[in-house]
């Protein structure tokens, strides 16, 4: 949050979270007053009613009539490169950029997409958590897109709206996607286990 909002493109910053949480967030953003931040909420509550993630972007973006380009980033992300050279990557590849992660180690690729990608950073191939990957590079959930209707698209398609893997997946396959490899850490949080290593500062 602390990076987006020093970056002067982006206009308007989103968090999307279901009625549930709904106190928890609004509390946070009064606590550390983000500019251009709002809060949209999901009428779900539980397991059974959430829309999913992908599902989520979507009501997000219809909800606020978003149209265009838009950079999406799940919560569940914890990293320290430079947005804004994720940004300046996608800008002069005129085509959608994936940030990437080297795990080096095709175990723990297996716990996510997995991508395949040319000399050009060209992404050849996408697999959503494979068997058998072919590479060790993941997919963390932080991408730049021409335009949300993009999303409209994949869920009236009736593609899964859970995992935005699957949508990068699918993505890949409609126009040129670009694959953008940092280094340093990250992690993916959505567990106990991975919010543990971070707060130690272990590798992934």
């Amino acid at each position: 949050m602390e990076q987006l909002q020093q970056i002067d493109g982006i206009e308007q910053i989103y968090v999307s979270t279901n009625k549930k949480f709904e106190s928890q967030f609004s509390e946070w953003l009064r606590n550390y007053g983000f500019r251009k931040t709002k809060i949209v909420i999901e009428n779900t509550g539980s397991e059974e009613e959430k829309l999913g993630a992908v599902g989520g972007i979507n009501f997000t973006i219809k909800k606020e009539n978003i149209e265009g380009e838009c950079l999406i980033v799940a919560g569940d992300n914890l990293f320290d490169f430079s947005i804004k050279d994720l940004i300046s990557e996608y800008k002069k590849r005129k085509n959608p950029v994936l940030a990437v992660f080297d795990v080096k180690d095709k175990e723990k690729a297996r716990l996510y997409g997995n991508v395949e990608a040319d000399k050009n950073m060209l992404i050849t191939k996408f697999v959503e958590k494979p068997p058998e990957p072919k590479s060790t590079l993941i997919a963390t959930c932080c991408f730049v897109i021409p335009s949300t209707a993009l999303v409209k698209k994949y869920i009236d398609e009736g593609n899964n709206r859970d995992s935005p893997g699957f949508f990068n997946q699918w993505l890949y396959r409609q126009m040129p996607y670009f694959a953008y490899a940092f280094s340093g850490k990250w992690y993916d949080i959505g567990d106990f286990d991975s919010l543990e290593k971070a707060k130690s500062g272990n590798d992934l």
